[in-house]
């Protein structure tokens, strides 16, 4: 039996790889006097290249014209108008013919989610920990992810 003891709490092992990740909160928000986007410090973490953008329908317009390719798609769901209005969201990205990986992040959940469809968001409960970004982040990518042995 092996056993593994993480010396470190808030670090996690590098998992994406530079996959591009497209961010949509508020670029900045203020924690105790200190300016942190706790979202995207956990999404670099991962090894995560992440642009970030303000506006909802901005960044469907940059998913669906963007000809790079982003691999993964976060959403905070507080800064776009709570979970109802991320879901509808996600429909509009389906409808407009755009295909990714989806998570969602909120302060309403009270579980997280992580659904067996792969068209469907997972979504995960704010505020965001390293373990509970990593796991939704390799369920979102499961079907992408390369995963090589040690």
């Amino acid at each position: 039996m092996q056993v593994f003891r993480q010396d470190e709490a808030d670090v996690a092992a590098v998992v994406s790889w530079g996959v591009r990740v497209l961010l949509l909160a508020a670029e900045d928000s203020v924690e105790g006097g200190a300016v942190h986007n706790q979202i995207a410090t956990r999404i670099a973490g991962l090894g995560g290249m992440i642009e970030t953008e303000k506006d909802a329908f901005a960044a469907l317009e940059t998913l669906t014209m963007d000809g790079t390719g982003f691999g993964l798609f976060v959403i905070n769901s507080d800064h776009v108008g709570g979970l109802e209005a991320s879901r509808k969201l996600v429909c509009l990205m389906h409808k407009g013919g755009v295909d990714m990986p989806v998570i969602l992040v909120s302060t309403e959940c009270a579980t997280s989610e992580f659904p067996n469809d792969s068209h469907a968001p997972v979504v995960l409960r704010a505020p965001l920990s390293v373990v509970a970004m990593r796991v939704g982040f390799e369920h979102a990518m499961r079907n992408r992810l390369v995963f090589r042995a040690a």
